[in-house]
């Protein structure tokens, strides 16, 4: 029987030319449209969003073959869009990983890791790659390294805290061969016992290097298994409402090889993702033949609405960049910094690349503003690409309206949140108040986008840094940010979809719920707008469309998104933990949705059997 909606004056069906291909109505919709900013129901066709109003509106476009989606009277938002997250690297490894993401105590991620050892094959690692912090954990510790040697006394276990530090058990020392001879690479430490043998401590002193070389010597997925895990981690991420992420580069990504699963996906079209990347210089030393290796490989915006390349970053040298180990000093940056990046940026503007720069710390801003200042006043900057600084933790006013002159804009991540507590240790709770500064950044004019900076450091779960942005406390609790340097859930709605948008260009077609938008949107678990602060971090989607496609599906639209097949990685942690912790239920809200779900179920069937008699309702799962 053709799914329809029980929509009153509705005097015919749409013919097939006319009709709608989804609509999704009974909804309080958040467009981030100014101009129309709510809603009840929209319409997709071809994947765009054809029409934004009322049951009135959409009900002429509704036909035999339309696919009628009641939301129960819950939110439904634009599609999040992390403006800095990690995701074809993070990809890459997802299947191998044991993600300590949301688990609330020490004692039950050690349960878990005893659990992982168990099923682990011989030669292979267990490996828990960041997304998680100390402070989470009630017991407010790290583990030991007699608790990873007790847990796995044959297996090798990397456990990676932050850009703090790493910690291998005594198979994994054995099995990178790291000895009492083994030199400390730059910025990195080897810590030793009274023997002059590594105790199985790595610390970034302050560069992750060390930490990240020691990670790539573990074993890594075939090309196929590759891509099951892109797939994989696309649907992760999907589970919280992503359909954007703009890819920051990274360490030990390089290019193109790395990139071929995604590029997989795209060419298959199975991307449940929308990417735009940036291209990274790998080695120090070869940052310009690298850039100039790029941009004969791929033009500026190459690629398609799945799949794109919006620049390079977030390194274009290796000298100018700084690090965000909150527990060591802030690094000097050296004589040869700004000249290499001058020499990079000059190569981009003349080959009209864009391009992200990481910089933590106001210092290192500034003396980057210096070199654009520099190329605007006899080579011509921006010359109309795009441009952004990353992180900005603690950028000086000044550098805001220089940024702001020079055309750039900012993508901030919720890093406080998972190393507040080191900052303030560090540079104190005041400085802490505006790290970042983002009510200036706003009040500047400067478009702003916000992301995550996962999955080595902050967890991939946008709502933690939502959360973050409303709340200003890190994952443990502690009050960092004062009600001056917090915005409202709108805005932090903004700065996850349009602002993220405008970061790639793409501000005309995503971010909004607007017509001739992506049909990329979210219907959510408890309503972002209207639960208390403290259970923000709890949302989650339960039905995520992307180009008007359902893409995930959980609780009352269970089955309505295509069903993954299942790893061939068997013993992979992913299947049977799962990626990020489920949360405890939201204070109260849960049961009450419930109720409201039942109401309105009954209510709709009423209507539907005095309105519409001599038709039945839709009997599958997508009437919910």
């Amino acid at each position: 029987m053709p799914e329809t909606i029980p929509v009153l004056g509705v005097a015919r069906l749409a013919d097939a030319s006319e009709s709608a291909e989804v609509v999704v109505r009974n909804a309080r919709v958040f467009t981030n449209d100014p101009r129309r900013p709510e809603a009840t129901c929209l319409a997709i066709q071809k994947g765009r969003i054809t029409l934004v109003g009322g049951e009135a509106d959409v009900a002429p476009v509704i036909g035999a073959a339309t696919r009628v989606i009641d939301a129960r009277g819950r939110r439904v938002i634009p599609g999040l869009n992390d403006s800095h997250l990690h995701v074809i690297r993070g990809a890459l490894n997802y299947l191998l990983e044991l993600r300590w993401d949301g688990v609330p105590s020490l004692a039950l991620a050690l349960s878990m890791l005893r659990e992982q050892v168990a099923r682990t094959p011989a030669g292979q690692w267990v490996r828990v790659v960041g997304g998680w912090s100390a402070d989470q954990f009630v017991e407010r510790r790290l583990p030991t390294l007699s608790e990873l040697n007790a847990a796995a006394p044959d297996t090798p276990v990397f456990v990676l805290h932050l850009y703090q530090l790493a910690l291998l058990n005594r198979a994994a020392l054995k099995a990178v061969g790291y000895t009492k001879d083994s030199p400390n690479p730059p910025g990195g430490e080897i810590v030793r016992g009274h023997n002059g043998e590594p105790t199985g401590l790595l610390l970034a002193a302050p560069a992750a290097g060390l930490l990240y070389a020691t990670l790539d010597k573990a074993p890594h997925l075939s090309a196929d298994e590759q891509v099951e895990s892109t797939r994989y981690f696309f649907r992760e991420l999907n589970r919280f409402g992503l359909t954007s992420a703009i890819d920051a580069g990274g360490g030990y990504q390089s290019f193109p090889e790395n990139y071929a699963a995604v590029m997989s996906l795209a060419k298959a079209r199975q991307m449940t993702l929308r990417v735009s990347y940036h291209l990274f210089p790998q080695v120090a030393g070869q940052e310009l033949a690298d850039l100039q290796r790029f941009t004969e490989m791929v033009k500026p915006n190459e690629g398609d609405e799945w799949l794109r390349v919006n620049g390079a970053g977030e390194n274009l040298a290796w000298s100018p960049a700084d690090f965000e180990n909150f527990t060591e000093p802030r690094p000097q940056l050296e004589a040869k910094a700004p000249g290499e990046l001058e020499a990079a940026v000059r190569l981009l503007l003349d080959k009209g690349w864009g391009f992200r720069l990481h910089a933590t710390y106001g210092e290192t801003i500034a003396s980057d503003l210096e070199v654009f200042s520099k190329i605007a006043g006899d080579g011509g900057f921006p010359r109309g690409v795009r441009w952004f600084f990353d992180h900005a933790e603690t950028v000086s006013d000044e550098s805001l309206e220089r940024i702001a002159h020079l055309g750039g804009a900012v993508s901030i991540q919720n890093r406080m949140m998972f190393q507040g507590r080191a900052f303030v240790e560090r540079y104190g709770a005041a400085l802490a108040q505006t790290a970042p500064p983002l009510v200036k950044m706003l009040e500047r004019g400067l478009t702003v986008g916000a992301g995550t900076d996962a999955t080595r450091v902050s967890s991939y779960n946008p709502w933690l840094s939502l959360e973050w942005l409303v709340r200003g406390r890190d994952i443990g609790g502690l009050l960092l940010t004062p009600p001056a340097n917090r915005v409202d859930r709108e805005t932090a709605m903004t700065l996850y979809t349009s602002g993220g948008a405008a970061l790639t260009g793409e501000a005309d077609v995503k971010g909004r719920l607007k017509e001739g938008y992506y049909a990329d949107l979210v219907i959510l678990s408890d309503d972002f707008f209207s639960v208390p602060e403290e259970d923000i971090s709890h949302i989650e989607s339960v039905l995520t469309i992307v180009g008007g496609d359902v893409v995930y599906a959980a609780g009352p639209f269970e089955g309505l998104a295509p069903e993954l097949a299942p790893t061939s990685v068997r013993w992979s942690p992913v299947a049977v933990f799962g990626g990020f912790h489920a949360t405890r239920e939201p204070s109260g809200w849960r049961q009450a949705q419930d109720v409201l779900d039942v109401a309105s179920s009954s209510n709709e069937q009423r209507t539907w059997r005095t309105s519409k008699e001599g038709v039945a309702p839709a009997t599958s799962a997508e009437q919910c």
